[in-house]
C-alpha cells in the first residue's frame, strides 16, 4: 500500500508533467496538500481509509487556525483534485470528497482606473530614460491587452506580430492564445526597443521583450513595485499594481458594450463566471443598455 507521502509525490509529478500546471499553481497545490497530510498524520490516518467527515474536520481546523474562506475553498479544491487523481489511477474506488461543498466566497468588485486618468498614468514614467521607456511600454501593453503579469514577463520580441497587431501569450496551464494590441502600445514598445538597438522586426529567438539593466528578463517583483509607484502618483487605494490595469482593460471594454464572452477570451478566462464580475462595475451603464436593447426595457 502506498504511503501518504508517496501519494503526494506521485500527485505533484502528475500536475507538473501531465497537466503542465504553472510553477505558481504547483506551489499552491503543494502547500494545500502538505497541510492536509500533516493533519492526517496527527490523526494517524491514511488516505486510503479517510472519510468525508475526516476532510470536514480538516477544513474546520483550517478555520480555527484563522485561514480565510478563500484559502479553505482552495484547499478543498486541491483535495478534490487529489482524490480525482487517485480514482483515475485506481488507487481508490470511492471518492470521499465528491459531494463536499466549497465555502461561499463573497465576490469582490475589481478595482480599476477611471478612463479619464489613464493618460495621466501613462505619462508618469520619465521617457528620457531607458527604464522610463520600458515602464511606459509595459503599462501601455498591460492596458492594451489585459494580459496577466506572468504572461507579460515571459514575452519575447518574436511573441509580437507587429504587422497584424497580435501577441502570442501562454496563459494558465500553458494554454496559448492571441491577443490584439493597440497603436499606442506598439508605439511605446518601438521606442523602448529602439533605445536597446532592436526593433519589432528582429527575428532573434528567445530575446526577452522587457529586460533589466543587465539585459536579463525583468522580474515580476520589479514590475509590481514600479507600476505600483506610478499608480500611487495618480490614485489612492489598495491593490495598486499591474493587476489593476488588467481590471481596467476589462472594465472599460464591458462599459463600452463589448461582448462579455469576447472579453473573457481576451483575458484567458476558462469560464464565463470569471468574467461576469466586470458586468457589475457600472450598473448605470447596464441599465442603459437594457433599456435600449430589451423589447420591454423602456416601459
Amino acid at each position: 500500500m502506498l504511503k501518504n507521502r508517496s501519494i503526494f509525490v506521485s500527485f505533484i509529478n502528475y500536475l507538473e508533467k501531465e497537466k503542465n500546471f504553472s510553477v505558481h499553481t504547483i506551489k499552491a497545490y503543494r502547500n494545500d496538500i502538505e497541510n492536509f497530510l500533516l493533519f492526517l498524520s496527527t490523526k494517524n490516518l491514511k488516505i486510503k481509509n479517510i472519510s468525508k467527515i475526516d476532510i470536514r474536520d480538516f477544513l474546520a481546523s483550517q478555520y480555527e487556525k484563522g485561514f480565510s474562506k478563500k484559502t479553505v475553498a482552495r484547499r478543498l479544491a486541491s483535495i478534490k483534485s487529489l482524490f480525482r487523481y487517485l480514482i483515475n489511477i485506481d488507487y481508490l474506488s470511492n471518492n470521499p470528497a465528491l459531494f463536499l461543498e466549497s465555502p461561499k466566497i463573497p465576490k469582490k468588485l475589481p478595482n480599476f482606473i477611471d478612463e479619464k486618468i489613464i493618460d495621466d498614468l501613462m505619462n508618469q514614467p520619465d521617457q528620457n530614460t531607458k527604464k522610463g521607456l520600458r515602464d511606459k511600454a509595459i503599462m501601455e501593453l498591460f492596458y492594451s491587452t489585459g494580459m496577466r503579469l506572468s504572461e507579460l514577463i515571459n514575452l519575447n520580441i518574436n511573441s509580437l506580430d507587429a504587422k497584424n497587431h497580435l501577441i502570442k501569450v501562454f496563459g494558465k496551464g500553458s494554454k496559448e492564445r492571441l491577443i490584439p494590441f493597440g497603436k499606442r502600445a506598439k508605439f511605446s514598445i518601438e521606442n523602448y526597443l529602439k533605445i536597446r538597438g532592436l526593433s519589432l522586426n528582429s527575428r532573434l529567438n528567445e530575446i526577452p521583450l522587457f529586460v533589466n539593466k543587465n539585459e536579463k528578463r525583468v522580474s515580476e517583483r520589479t514590475v509590481q513595485r514600479r507600476i505600483g509607484n506610478y499608480i500611487k502618483m495618480i490614485a489612492e487605494g489598495k491593490s495598486l499594481g499591474p493587476h489593476i490595469l488588467r481590471h481596467s482593460f476589462a472594465t472599460h471594454l464591458v462599459d463600452r458594450g463589448a461582448d462579455i464572452r469576447a472579453v473573457g477570451d481576451l483575458l484567458g478566462h476558462a469560464s464565463l463566471s470569471s468574467t461576469q464580475i466586470y458586468t457589475h462595475v457600472k450598473p448605470e451603464k447596464m441599465k442603459e443598455v437594457y433599456k435600449q436593447s430589451h423589447p420591454h426595457g423602456a416601459k
